[in-house]
Formats: structure tokens, C-alpha cells, sequence
């Protein structure tokens, strides 16, 4: 496959971008300064149409690994969603979110882990903003082939993790191993992005993982 990859320095898109690469996929890393990635890679925005359009061109699928809180310039991810529907809808591809955890429920009826007292203050803009995207991608036009991710709740560089080569999938609901704990390591977070591109299961869908 050819993917294209936003926000290929950060984090989940370093990861995945390893991940797909490993397996012979051409991924092209993009990112405001592209300096520290291998080619292929472009410098580029994912609020600039025309390049996103012109980065995408002969892709299946392109991966979206931004944060969801406002960049220094005032734009923030939920801004460039009608650009995601432009090219899925121009060039046919399917698009992968790197999504938050925010947004899933703690058990299945119950709140959302952004709505507990324990959740963290300072996370709660990324983590609404990513909610954001996700009811918009889940109002997107029939055609729009999208699938949203949201990792464990213990998940990022402060707590990368190690390769396992395992996972569990859930749906809405938070996923927590037999201790009550809720995390994913980095590399096994990519390994369950790029299977789904790879053996698509969820269309259209948002879905977690975790151990």
C-alpha cells in the first residue's frame, strides 16, 4: 500500500510509520519540519488542501497521528476534517485517525473517562478536541471509508512501553486487563493501526486497544 502519514515526527505516527514501513508498505512522513525522516517525506500542513490533495494523489490511505489541541497558529485538527472528506472523496482512499482515550467509556453505560473526577485537567483540551473529531468523522458522508483509534488509557511518551506483538481490541469501552489497568505500549498500538489498514474489520467505526 501507499499511505500517507501526518504528523510523522510525533509519538503514534513515529510508531506506525515504523510499523508500516517493517511490513513493505511506502509510507511518505509528513510534517511541518520533516529534518529528522527518511525519505519518502514531505513538509506540509493538513489545513492546506491543496497539498494535502496533491500529497495524496495514487494513496490508500491516508493516516492523520496530530494532536487534537490548537497549534501555535490557532488551528487545531477538528478545522481540517472537511480536507480528510476532499481527499477521501478525490482520490478514494480511506483514512486512519490516531484518536484519543478521552472519549471511551470507563464501563459499558458509564461515563467517559474525560468525565471522571481522576482524569487529569490538563489533558482535557486534547482530549475534547479529539472528541471532536471523532463525532465528526461519525457524521461523514456516506462515502467517506474512515476508522478511528483510541489507545489505552495509559498511552504516549511518557510511557512508551515495550513490544509485546499483542493486543486487545474493544469498542466504546475503555479495555483494562484483569488489574483494572488500561495501557499500550507505542509499538503494540502501531501493530493494531497498521493490521487494520492491512485486514480492514472496522469501517467507519471507532475502536481501542489495549492489553
Amino acid at each position: 500500500m501507499r499511505l500517507v502519514l501526518f504528523g510523522a515526527t510525533g509519538f503514534a505516527g513515529g510508531k506506525i510509520l515504523r510499523e508500516a514501513r517493517q511490513r513493505g508498505h511506502e509510507v511518505v512522513g509528513v510534517a511541518r519540519h520533516v529534518e529528522s525522516l527518511a525519505e519518502p517525506k514531505e513538509a506540509g500542513s493538513l489545513h492546506d488542501e491543496k497539498f494535502v490533495l496533491d500529497a495524496t494523489a495514487g494513496a490508500d490511505a491516508l493516516i492523520v497521528a496530530i494532536p487534537g489541541r490548537p497549534m501555535p497558529d490557532g488551528t487545531k485538527l477538528f478545522d481540517a476534517v472537511p480536507t480528510l472528506f476532499a481527499a477521501a472523496a478525490r482520490r478514494g482512499l480511506r483514512i486512519g485517525v490516531v484518536g484519543g482515550a478521552g472519549s471511551l467509556r470507563v464501563v459499558d453505560g458509564g461515563p467517559r473517562l474525560i468525565d471522571t473526577p481522576e482524569f487529569p485537567e490538563e489533558f482535557k483540551p486534547e482530549a475534547g478536541a479529539h472528541a471532536e473529531v471523532l463525532a465528526a468523522l461519525q457524521e461523514a458522508p456516506a462515502g467517506v471509508d474512515w476508522f478511528y483509534v483510541s489507545p489505552a488509557a495509559n498511552f504516549g511518551a511518557h510511557a512508551p512501553g515495550e513490544r509485546t506483538g499483542s493486543y486487545r481490541l474493544g469498542g466504546d469501552v475503555l479495555v483494562t486487563d484483569a488489574d483494572g489497568d488500561s495501557s499500550i505500549s507505542g509499538d503494540d498500538y502501531a501493530i493494531a493501526f497498521v493490521d487494520e489498514l492491512e485486514r480492514p474489520t472496522h469501517r467507519r467505526q471507532r475502536f481501542t486497544v489495549g492489553y
